[in-house]
């Protein structure tokens, strides 16, 4: 197949890897402050637990959504109050209560009127808390309608339809209901960080390595002639894809042009395709890397070979492994909601970077900087500068998949957080591993064609570099209160410029900017 073909092809699906390319985006984090609201509606909204009881029993444990007025929730379960929950009349508590509430929890149905209406007109009522069941499954903020000054002095939470039913059902079958309202604090950096950052940094020390640890299936095989280390050579250039300045630019307005389309037009069966893809690149990555590693180290392995409709000519184990991957794939896509399904998510993610990292390659300092500096401008504009176009952060809602209807894209890496009571991820996107793992690789590659120790060369120092990018992502999290961070804005300077500056000390520079260009030109690279 014609290099440049392979390369916009592996271009595009690049492109829907990056659309993940910031750590942490998808965590839900509502601890805020209200917008536009004076002193007495400024409460931060904040995600709520709502524990039921049903004639003394606890039952299910529902979900909701603080408003930006009320008292404060108390973040242990054991400061919380249980108070019987008691339905308001009307039931839109948009009018005078006609039935005394007396210190209950009321129960009112969002429609009709504005919330702190609602809230007040149950506060006459002698209510102790107001929980206002929400009409569709998507829970939204309560704020107030103006500057108008609030004092409501009891909490209001808002809850989905499903929890709602929940409890009206149990109402209705004429048990007694019980509720407890609390708002556990979510960490913003939680200890998962660092298994993530040992996953990420792994997978690039790994992917620029790569090469070297599969050194031996040439050089243990059957001596070839001058002529066939010659055709291997060939074989093996035209399996690598080389990037120029100019793929490099069209490479990120593309993705860019991508990015806005999935915004605009992003649905569930749009997210099913980018998971169908993903789990091709997945299975094609850890076959990938299982056979090469294996085939490396056991020759007897690949000598069985078999002749087969749609593949043609492959090796036993080759085949075996693919239907194993493939066996995996289709797991990992049943059951992708299912609370491990993280394990598999990162394990084809991993095998798929490491095979994208062996495809495309920076032939030089050049094509690093325009890439990565296109990338960096990429993911600062739509992380932080999109909302003055579009309103909303356009990074941030593709990667959460707000209009996707509950189903997420698995362009990522992501890791349970283990404090966290609201079960949520520490993520970070494949782009963010593909960009600075381009340049690491080459590094490795120039260390080697030079002969360059550990102090003179420049992979360990990337990888360094690497890791304090990673490390200022997450003291930006924290910074910035959890609002999810564009992690090239971090990682680019760690890297292409650990590289860069260390060029000019030693006065490679020059060397590195042009390394590798005259056989590019010769070579007709993409």
């Amino acid at each position: 197949m014609d290099v440049s073909l392979r390369f916009i092809g592996l271009g595009f699906f690049v492109a829907f890897l990056s659309i993940s390319s910031l750590a942490a985006a998808a965590n839900d984090d509502v601890t805020r402050a209200s917008p536009n609201v004076s002193a007495s509606c400024n409460n931060p909204y904040k995600l709520v637990k709502v524990k039921t009881w049903l004639d003394g029993t606890e039952g299910e444990e529902i979900g909701g959504i603080s408003a930006a007025f009320g008292t404060l929730l108390p973040t242990k379960e054991k400061d919380g109050v249980k108070l019987p929950a008691t339905y308001t009349n009307p039931l839109n508590c948009c009018s005078n209560i006609s039935r005394k509430l007396s210190g209950a929890m009321a129960l009112a149905i969002r429609g009709e009127c504005d919330f702190v209406t609602k809230a007040k007109f149950a506060q006459t009522g002698g209510a102790g808390g107001l929980v206002i069941i929400n009409d569709d499954e998507a829970l939204t903020e309560m704020g107030c309608p103006g500057n108008e000054d609030v004092h409501i002095k009891f909490p209001v939470v808002m809850i989905s339809k499903s929890g709602g039913d929940a409890i009206q059902k149990s109402m209705d079958a004429g048990k007694k209901v019980e509720l407890l309202l609390y708002a556990p604090e979510r960490p913003i950096v939680d200890y998962s960080v660092i298994f993530l950052w040992l996953m990420s940094v792994g997978t690039v020390f790994i992917a620029s390595i790569w090469s070297k640890l599969i050194a031996s299936k040439a050089s243990d095989d059957y001596q070839l002639s001058p002529k066939e280390s010659a055709g291997a050579a060939n074989d093996e250039n035209d399996e690598i894809l080389r990037i120029n300045v100019k793929s490099a630019i069209v490479f990120v307005i593309s993705a860019s042009t991508f990015l806005v389309l999935l915004y605009l037009f992003m649905s569930s069966w749009f997210v099913w395709v980018l998971i169908v893809l993903f789990c091709i690149g997945g299975v094609e990555g850890m076959h990938n890397c299982i056979v090469s590693l294996v085939s490396s180290k056991c020759k007897a392995c690949t000598r069985k070979t078999l002749k087969l409709p749609v593949f043609g000519e492959t090796t036993i184990f080759s085949f075996v492994v693919f239907l194993l991957c493939l066996a995996f794939a289709i797991f990992w896509a049943a059951n992708r909601k299912a609370s491990y399904s993280w394990i598999g998510q990162d394990i084809l993610g991993i095998g798929l970077m490491i095979t994208v990292l062996q495809m495309a390659q920076l032939p030089n300092i050049k094509v690093a900087t325009v890439l990565l500096c296109c990338a960096f401008m990429y993911d600062i504009f739509w992380v932080f500068l999109s909302p003055f176009i579009f309103h909303d952060s356009v990074m941030i809602a593709v990667a959460k998949g707000n209009k996707s209807g509950g189903e997420s894209i698995p362009m990522l890496l992501r890791v349970p957080r283990i404090t966290d009571p609201w079960d949520g991820y520490d993520m970070i996107g494949f782009g963010d591993i593909l960009f600075p793992g381009l340049l690491v690789s080459f590094s490795f590659r120039f260390d080697q064609a030079n002969q360059k120790g550990v102090l003179n060369g420049y992979f360990p120092w990337l990888m360094v570099g690497y890791g304090v990018g990673l490390c200022f992502t997450y003291l930006g999290l924290y910074l910035m209160n959890g609002h999810g961070q564009p992690a090239l804005l971090y990682l680019v300077p760690c890297t292409l410029g650990t590289c860069v500056a260390l060029g000019l000390i030693r006065g490679e520079l020059k060397k590195l900017w042009n390394y590798g260009s005259q056989p590019a030109e010769t070579s007709g690279s993409a």
